[in-house]
């Protein structure tokens, strides 16, 4: 039987430390996809996936609703993410290098379209960074605009715009990559 993320806080603020490995089981692979993505690189999706699991333990007495750890440290690691991408300078645009991180982070498709996957992640590194992390929070975390506004501190109708930009660009890069591809 399954432990809610609630039993497991309340097993490490009572002094087992360990317990918490679990927490970092259960939530590393979805956060490590998006640090991935929002990112562009293993090596740094790496770093700031570190650093927020190191500062969520440290404030895992902090943390108001214990059943939903997942959503705050996503909130942790998202804040890591935009701090990491403000150190690279605010103008420059990241573009995705290590193909076998993001097909490590990528959930598995059915179909081989390895070709069209390579076009996604640049046509997504190509997306302001607002853009590509409200996409990626509603399309590929499947997050409701609620859960995504107490992550990113954005309103609502901010980041519905946001995805509705980052759509419509998205759709765009793909059909010039789709018209190329037909001529």
């Amino acid at each position: 039987m399954e432990t809610g993320d609630s039993v497991i806080i309340r097993r490490v603020l009572d002094g087992d430390p360990d317990a918490y490995a679990v927490l970092v089981a259960r939530h590393r692979d979805r956060l490590a996809r998006f640090a991935v993505h929002m990112l562009g690189n293993r090596a740094d999706a790496e770093e700031a996936l570190q650093d927020a699991f190191v500062r969520a333990y440290r404030a895992l007495g902090r943390c108001e609703d214990p059943d939903r750890f997942g959503a705050w440290i996503f909130r942790i690691l998202a804040n890591r993410c935009r701090t990491m991408r403000g150190r690279r300078g605010r103008h420059q645009r990241t573009f995705v290098q290590d193909e076998v991180a993001i097909l490590s982070a990528a959930e598995p498709h059915p179909e081989d379209r390895s070709a069209w996957r390579e076009e996604i992640d640049l046509a997504l590194a190509r997306l302001e960074p607002e853009q590509r992390e409200a996409f990626l929070l509603k399309h590929v975390e499947g997050l409701e605009y609620e859960e995504m506004a107490k992550i990113t501190g954005a309103g609502i109708s901010a980041l519905k715009m946001r995805v509705k930009r980052a759509c419509d660009r998205l759709r765009a890069l793909l059909q010039e990559v789709d018209r190329v591809r037909a001529s």
